[in-house]
C-alpha cells in the first residue's frame, strides 16, 4: 500500500493563497514578462485560450503535459513550476514511489521512468479520479496509454474509444487529444511518451535562450530560476 501522496514544489511558499491559484499567477506574470498573449501561448502549446485563461486565474489546474507545454512557451523550464522525483536507477518499488500533483489539482502521478544519455521514453502511472476530464490538447512526439485500473475515454480528434483494464491506446500526439474517467471510480493508467515532461533533456531548446521570431516584435525571454 502506498504510504503517503505529497505536492512536490520548487520552492516552500509563505503565500496563503490556494496552490492553483499561486500557480495561475505565476504562469501569468512569466507571459507578461515574455511578452506573449494568451493567444500566442494557447496556439503554440496546443491548447485553447479559454483553457489558458481558466489557468491563470486559478479555476482550474493543468495536467503534468499542458504544464510542461505552457512553460516550453514561456520558455520557462518546468522544475520553476513543479519539483518533481528524482531520475533513479530505473528500477521502482510500489512501496517506495512517491504520489505527486500538480498544484494540489485531481490528478496525481507516480514516476517510472528513469534518465540516461540517449533515453526518450518517459513514463509515469496517473491516477484519475471520477468524473475528472482532460483538457484537450497536441503537441510534438507519440504516446501511448495502458489501463491498469478502472475505465476511460480517450478523445482523439472527435473519435472517442472506451479503454477498460488491460487495454492500451497507442497515438500520434499532434492530434488533439483528451481522456476523460467517465465512470464512477477511480482509473489508473500507465502512461509512456516521447514529451520530456520532467524537464530534464538538456538539448531540449527550452533550456536555452529562447528568441522569439523577427516578425512577432516580442522580446526575449529572460530565464528566472
Amino acid at each position: 500500500m502506498r504510504k503517503y501522496l505529497v505536492m512536490l514544489k520548487k520552492t516552500e511558499s509563505k503565500s496563503l493563497q490556494r496552490p492553483e491559484v499561486e500557480l495561475g499567477n505565476e504562469l501569468r506574470l512569466c507571459r507578461k514578462d515574455s511578452n506573449l498573449t494568451m493567444q500566442f501561448v494557447a496556439d503554440n502549446a496546443g491548447l485553447s485560450i479559454g483553457f489558458i485563461s481558466q489557468v491563470e486565474r486559478g479555476l482550474t489546474v493543468p495536467s503534468l503535459s499542458s504544464l510542461r507545454s505552457i512553460a516550453q512557451v514561456l520558455g520557462r523550464p518546468i522544475s520553476q513550476f513543479l519539483e518533481q522525483p528524482a531520475s533513479g536507477s530505473g528500477t521502482t518499488r510500489q512501496t517506495d514511489r512517491v504520489s505527486y500533483s500538480v498544484a494540489d489539482g485531481a490528478l496525481s502521478y507516480e514516476r517510472l521512468s528513469a534518465s540516461f544519455p540517449g533515453s526518450t521514453i518517459r513514463s509515469v502511472i496517473v491516477h484519475e479520479p471520477p468524473g475528472y476530464r482532460n483538457e484537450p490538447i497536441s503537441h510534438d512526439g507519440e504516446e501511448l496509454f495502458y489501463v491498469l485500473q478502472g475505465e476511460i475515454s480517450v478523445e482523439v480528434e472527435g473519435e472517442v474509444k472506451i479503454l477498460r483494464q488491460g487495454d492500451s491506446l497507442h497515438i500520434d500526439s499532434r492530434r488533439t487529444h483528451s481522456t476523460w474517467n467517465h465512470g464512477d471510480q477511480a482509473s489508473s493508467l500507465l502512461w509512456c511518451g516521447t514529451m520530456d515532461v520532467f524537464g530534464e533533456d538538456t538539448n531540449d531548446p527550452i533550456h536555452k535562450k529562447r528568441v522569439p521570431p523577427k516578425s512577432s516584435g516580442l522580446k526575449p525571454t529572460i530565464n528566472k530560476q
